[in-house]
């Protein structure tokens, strides 16, 4: 007869350890704790997706003080959620936030269902997030698992397969649910989240300090540095883009993008199409036939100006821009439907731009100034 291993994952004494440090140690003050609105949990939720608490906070502020209800935010123009999210990346996080707002007005009347099973077929809302909103706004019993919890269940319990595979993961999904606490699951869930952005964070970890070094297999054979075991590397692929800045006094022109890819629905600076560039500092220069076909639709140049290279680095690439700062003697008039647009300089603070086509505007702003020439 053919033996076949049961898994026992059930630890009672890893939950209660974990909610009574996170009763004590963990982290309570934070603007979306202490609260059962669901609404401020879930935006939390999807600005901490990726992003580490730190980064959140100010936009957290911002985007509630211009969407101070889920209502608010579900009847905004898309264009004002993207700028308020302008900045914190990963940009297909804003427009699911707007989708999964109307959403929930239309087919919950504004309130966000306490089913996770409910909450997980919502745009931009995953079985993790799911389960955290739930456990957070309605103390129901479910299970999450982002980095940090694979991080933790690796070292505590000495997982030593990489956290990616789908075997791994999903012997970490049943881990996840053996473990849950039949009372607490807030505080176990929050304990989770924080023991892992604070103590057992990916490097220098806090073992002095952690209440699970006793029954840590990582930290009792001194294989804290190996676990988790970590994707195997690949080259990082890296892409190039030609940038225009084309400037007429106080007035940059930006275009939309298409609303799925690369910064999807924000503005940025018009590319050169099928220009090439060949590497990190050696792009290639554009010659000056291509910059006037790429410029004559929008006006007659006067001057261009090649900047330095950009470097912006992706989850899964590398994207090198090389801008040029164009001069119009004379603009032409857009039609309507182009997708194009004119923006003063004064309100890039505020437009909804990629990150480092931002700073490359501002800083064209600062260097104008600077010189007390004109804006740009």
């Amino acid at each position: 007869m053919k033996v076949v291993a049961v898994e026992n994952f059930a630890d009672p004494g890893f939950s209660a350890d974990l909610i009574g440090w996170q009763k004590v140690h963990g982290r309570h003050t934070l603007p979306w704790q202490n609260t059962r609105d669901a609404y401020l949990v879930w935006l939390s939720e999807i600005m901490l997706q990726q992003t580490q608490v730190s980064a959140v906070l100010g936009y957290y502020a911002r985007f509630l003080e211009r969407f101070p209800t889920l209502r608010d935010l579900a009847a905004a123009p898309v264009e004002e959620v993207m700028a308020q999210w302008s900045g914190l990346g990963y940009y297909t996080r804003a427009r699911n936030l707007h989708k999964c707002a109307q959403r929930v007005v239309a087919e919950y009347d504004g309130v966000f269902p306490s089913d996770p099973l409910l909450l997980a077929e919502l745009p931009g809302i995953g079985r993790s997030t799911a389960a955290a909103i739930a456990a957070f706004s309605a103390g129901r019993r479910a299970a999450i698992m982002d980095g940090n919890v694979k991080r933790v269940f690796a070292r505590v319990f000495g997982i030593d397969t990489y956290p990616g595979e789908k075997k791994t993961e999903e012997a970490m999904w049943r881990r996840a649910e053996a473990l849950l606490p039949e009372q607490g699951i807030e505080s176990y869930t929050q304990g989770l989240m924080d023991m892992g952005a604070t103590l057992c964070t990916r490097s220098s970890p806090s073992c002095e300090r952690c209440p699970m070094q006793a029954r840590c297999v990582a930290f009792n054979t001194g294989r804290t540095r190996d676990l988790p075991v970590r994707k195997p590397k690949k080259a990082t692929p890296e892409k190039h883009a030609v940038m225009l800045a084309m400037v007429d006094g106080r007035q940059v022109l930006l275009e939309q993008r298409p609303p799925s890819g690369i910064w999807g629905g924000l503005l940025s600076l018009p590319e050169l199409e099928g220009h090439v560039a060949a590497g990190d500092d050696e792009v290639a220069e554009a010659d000056h036939d291509a910059l006037l076909g790429a410029v004559g639709k929008f006006g007659e140049m006067e001057s261009y100006e090649r900047l330095s290279t950009v470097t912006h680095v992706f989850t899964h690439y590398k994207l090198y821009i090389a801008p040029y700062r164009i001069t119009l003697s004379r603009r032409l008039a857009l039609a309507a439907e182009s997708g194009h647009v004119w923006l003063d300089a004064a309100a890039i603070g505020n437009a909804a731009l990629p990150a480092p086509v931002k700073k490359l505007l501002l800083e064209l702003v600062g260097d104008s100034n600077a010189a007390q020439q004109r804006m740009f």
